[in-house]
């Protein structure tokens, strides 16, 4: 039986028996966890087993926003911290071996944690090309400035997460540099001219458009589509992301519950798939949203199927690797970078 083409977070710690009946009834294709889902490494693999189960399937993708710095599920006491992105374009500056090997290093050791806990997506990486005046919401999570850095050290974490077993998401495609506020408060508009997206924020997902998955923006780019923000823009995900771009693979959208996109939640999944997006993903774990996504949500089907199943079959075993010979490195690393930037 085919599964429907949403990706839902939920509310606490473990499954609610509401949330299991609602899990059994409209059989999301994947599950996405935050912060209030995690208490120690024992729990998380209960309930990531219990998500499965729930859908009566192993291999049900369980995705997590994992990238280090202030984005970052995962932490102490049970897992350690990672550098923020800015981190690897520092070295990259340095030399730009340093800043990829920094790069592909701290990928690999989340990837470890990840597939320690049965969890296996990580949001990851960022082709987002930040400018001077853009909100902090991109910040130091991205690589640098400059679209072909920002390229080549995405795909070091690409190559960092597969080597761990851990499939990766492109975000935040096409571009949520420019954005002058916060999706999750606002909608932003970028009025920056075609050409010049194109030589920049485009540019820096060009090479990374093999991914097997990407996430939208909720941004609107005025001098493409005034009306609708990326997530919801046919002329977007056609003409950007599938055509200018080149991406193929699976396109899910970022939260649909985020204020920068109007009307009910129901509206919303509706108009996400008229632009073509695969799936909708929805974080917040309120129920009764769930339940909204669900009912307009159809079932995977025709291309939007086969490029799930072509998502799910680039994953690969994880290599063996030195776990604390990795951190020691990477700890290495990421100090000559302080000492770079102080």
């Amino acid at each position: 039986m085919n599964r429907r083409a949403f990706i839902t977070g939920i509310s606490g710690p473990e499954l609610s028996a509401a949330e299991r009946e609602f899990i059994r009834m409209h059989r999301p294709w994947g599950f996405i966890l935050f912060k209030r889902n995690i208490e120690t490494p024992t729990q998380v693999i209960s309930l990531v087993q219990e998500l499965r189960r729930a859908v009566s399937d192993p291999e049900a993708p369980v995705l997590i926003d994992q990238e280090g710095g202030r984005v970052q599920r995962l932490g102490p006491p049970h897992w350690p911290l990672y550098p923020a992105g800015a981190a690897f374009g520092v070295l990259y500056d340095i030399e730009p071996a340093l800043g990829l090997a920094a790069a592909r290093l701290s990928a690999r050791l989340i990837a470890a944690d990840l597939t320690g806990l049965g969890i296996t997506v990580d949001c990851l990486p960022l082709a987002d090309v930040p400018v001077p005046g853009a909100d902090a919401v991109i910040g130091n999570r991205a690589y640098g400035t400059r679209a072909d850095k920002v390229a080549a050290i995405g795909r070091a974490v690409t190559e960092g997460l597969e080597q761990g077993g851990i499939l990766p998401v492109l975000k935040h495609i096409p571009g949520h540099g420019r954005a002058t506020a916060d999706t999750h408060f606002r909608l932003p508009v970028v009025d920056t001219s075609k050409a010049e997206l194109e030589r920049t924020d485009f540019a820096a997902f060009r090479p990374l458009a093999d991914l097997p998955m990407a996430m939208t923006a909720h941004v609107v780019f005025s001098a493409l589509d005034l009306a609708h923000p990326a997530t919801t823009s046919a002329t977007i995900v056609k003409q950007v992301i599938r055509g200018v771009i080149g991406f193929q693979g699976l396109l899910m959208s970022d939260d649909v519950s985020m204020n920068a996109l109007a009307g009910s939640v129901a509206e919303r999944t509706r108009a996400i798939f008229s632009a073509g997006c695969d799936v909708v993903l929805h974080c917040n774990g309120k129920l009764d949203e769930m339940r909204e996504v669900a009912a307009e949500t159809p079932e995977l089907s025709g291309e939007a199927l086969e490029r799930a199943k072509r998502a799910l079959a680039a994953r690969k075993p994880p290599q063996a690797f030195d776990r604390a010979a990795a951190r020691a490195e990477l700890d290495a690393l990421i100090e000559r970078a302080g000492t770079a930037g102080a």
